[in-house]
């Protein structure tokens, strides 16, 4: 399906506050920006704005992902998502679906906690046994990925779309050791200007073969 980080965060925003605040779904164009943007169960924490928000929607809209109605009494248009009709599956792997499109990849275990807002599973091999049939879904829904070092368990990710490697920290070393090459270069330059000037205002010619010592008596002695 290939969703942007946007339309991800604007879906599982959709999908949570359809389980977990019944009462105020579907969302007006500020609720659903405010849920896209909360600072809690979210990772990364964004800050969309809201025409970035409405050109998404039109974009979902026309995937026929999300739909936008007016009721006959309201002033505001609301929005709902329809990924019931794109996938068949349960409530629980919606669930899961929500928190892997808001966090990122997670453990089952962290999954088993952190849809405790939406649904209960039974212990963490309902989770387990919904993770799989997640996976044999067509299209794929969700894909284990393989533990990396100092991991004890089983992480498991979302494939609707997304990248997760661009949101995880990366090293700088040989960026960061370039530019402190290129700081100190520009710095002895400064230095080296500075030196000459002063060896012109004293009148001191510059012999690099003395000690330094010696040319610094120089200085003085002027």
């Amino acid at each position: 399906m290939a969703l942007s980080d946007i339309e991800l965060r604007i879906l599982g925003s959709l999908l949570e506050k359809e389980r977990t605040t019944p009462e105020s779904y579907p969302l007006t164009t500020n609720q659903l920006v405010s849920a896209c943007n909360q600072k809690t169960n979210r990772d990364p924490v964004t800050s969309f704005t809201v025409l970035e928000i409405e050109e998404c929607l039109r974009n979902l809209s026309d995937k026929g992902l999300t739909s936008t109605d007016r009721g006959a009494s309201e002033r505001a248009f609301k929005h709902t998502h329809r990924l019931g009709y794109s996938f068949v599956i349960s409530a629980k792997a919606f669930a899961i679906l929500a928190v892997l499109m808001l966090r990122g990849s997670q453990t089952p275990g962290e999954l088993r906690l952190r849809t405790e807002r939406y649904i209960e599973f039974d212990d963490l091999n309902e989770v387990e046994d919904t993770l799989i049939k997640m996976s044999e879904h067509q299209p794929q829904l969700v894909k284990k990925l393989e533990r990396g070092p100092g991991q004890s368990q089983d992480r498991w990710k979302q494939l609707l779309g997304g990248d997760e490697e661009r949101q995880r920290p990366r090293a700088r070393v040989a960026k960061a050791v370039t530019n402190d090459v290129d700081t100190l270069r520009a710095e002895v330059e400064e230095l080296k200007a500075k030196l000459e000037y002063l060896y012109e205002h004293f009148n001191v010619s510059f012999q690099s073969e003395r000690p330094e010592e010696e040319e610094f008596e120089k200085v003085e002695n002027t």
